[in-house]
């Protein structure tokens, strides 16, 4: 798709008392609105990254966001709403543990696979039966989706393949003169996308970890399985967004090192003295704890840290905007540190594999 669409920008204010309420009627949530009923796709903010939205109930619509973003149409698409009452557009069944789990987490960072409607477009399940549907905790969303009146399906606002956006500016970075509008809500919150878990078998399964934790999922439902799809290098048919390609990635070669401390070290320091040798400009995706380290290393031209291993929500925050900024220091070599696979750790996991392209060295 060539870029020769005008971007509108609305920059809206979300710090209000009853935000929702109050942001449904202002200006510029209801002329974004009235693109999203006119089937364009509007980029807008929610609590983990930004979307890119449009009719979920219209084919027309969902095919500007695949030549926007240049996804494949075999990758389906989370479906947003703003209220329960639209859940009988868009599904034809609510199991008692989706029931659960929606009084649990919604608003919030959580997607449920759910029988799907033959009122949702066809594109937005890339043909199969069941359909993703979230809530999202950002009073923008929910004031947008609402004014709109229809659900919104939406991506990632980011071109296929890159870091997700995490603020207006990566968004139009990526897509402008590509999509109608971006609706600027600040930056956003999680950071990671939301979790996906399929509730129409028994027990119900993690189809990508996000923002809820098994853990956390396992509190309100009892066990909870992990499908091996979301894992980089999968081959199985999408079930959920996420899970068939490669996402996340700078746009130079990513690797990371896992093993304990030293030795890991060691690994990346070999492996960023190579590339130093063969001319690459090299880069290190780092912690609060070995930023110094690195930052004094001879081999090293680039030290991002994503924040302190102690607080994972932090490293998930910021670890798109990182991920973007390497290619701002055209970074063409970049070794990064591992993390724990417990709690959010999975998530942020799941998100390097990919950025990394499945390329791992153990130390």
């Amino acid at each position: 798709m060539e870029r020769n669409v005008v971007t509108k920008v609305w920059s809206v204010d979300n710090d209000v008392e009853n935000a929702v309420e109050k942001l449904q009627s202002c200006t510029q949530i209801v002329d974004a609105a009235r693109f999203l009923r006119e089937n364009a796709a509007v980029a807008f903010p929610t609590e983990t990254v930004y979307g890119l939205g449009a009719n979920a109930l219209s084919n027309d619509a969902v095919e500007k966001i695949f030549a926007a973003k240049g996804r494949p149409s075999d990758n389906p698409l989370i479906v947003h709403i703003a209220t329960k009452k639209q859940l009988s557009t868009v599904t034809s069944d609510i199991p008692a543990k989706a029931e659960q789990l929606m009084d649990a987490f919604w608003p919030g960072p959580l997607t449920i696979i759910l029988p799907k409607t033959d009122q949702v477009a066809s594109l937005v399940t890339a043909g199969l039966d069941s359909v993703g549907v979230r809530m999202p905790n950002h009073p923008v969303a929910l004031a947008l989706i609402a004014a709109a009146g229809v659900p919104i399906a939406a991506p990632s606002a980011n071109r296929s393949g890159r870091p997700s956006p995490t603020t207006a500016a990566h968004v139009l970075a990526d897509l402008e003169g590509r999509v109608a509008g971006v609706v600027d809500g600040g930056a956003t919150g999680v950071g990671l996308e939301s979790t996906v878990i399929d509730v129409t078998i028994e027990p119900p399964v993690i189809l990508r970890p996000g923002g809820i934790t098994r853990e956390q999922l396992e509190e309100v439902i009892g066990p909870v399985d992990l499908d091996p799809s979301f894992q980089a290098g999968a081959s199985e048919t999408p079930r959920a967004p996420g899970m068939k390609y490669t996402h996340y990635a700078p746009e130079g070669e990513m690797w990371l090192v896992d093993g304990d401390e030293e030795p890991v070290r060691e690994k990346m320091g070999d492996m960023l003295r190579e590339a130093k040798q063969h001319g690459r400009k090299t880069g290190v995706l780092a912690t609060t704890e070995t930023s110094d380290y690195w930052q004094a290393h001879p081999d090293v031209d680039v030290v991002l840290s994503v924040g302190s291993r102690s607080d994972l929500g932090e490293v998930a925050h910021q670890l798109y905007a990182v991920l973007r900024d390497f290619d701002h220091h055209n970074a063409q070599f970049i070794v990064g540190e591992t993390f724990s696979r417990e709690g959010l750790g999975m998530a942020v996991m799941n998100r390097l594999e990919k950025a990394a392209g499945g390329r791992i060295q153990h130390a």
